[in-house]
């Protein structure tokens, strides 16, 4: 019997960590997306300033 607990515990420490592995992607998105968005354009405005 305990070990159907472990085992039981085990899936769920298993489904818990690959939850927080799709939630950190997630996040990592929603923050990197719009600054590599911003930092491109950045860099685009200021080459057009200085080589214009």
């Amino acid at each position: 019997m305990s070990e159907q607990k472990q085992d039981h515990s085990q899936n769920q420490a298993q489904g818990h960590s690959e939850n927080h592995t799709v939630s950190i992607a997630v996040s990592w998105g929603l923050v990197g997306i719009p600054l590599a968005y911003g930092l491109v354009e950045t860099l685009r405005r200021a080459a057009n300033l200085f080589s214009g």
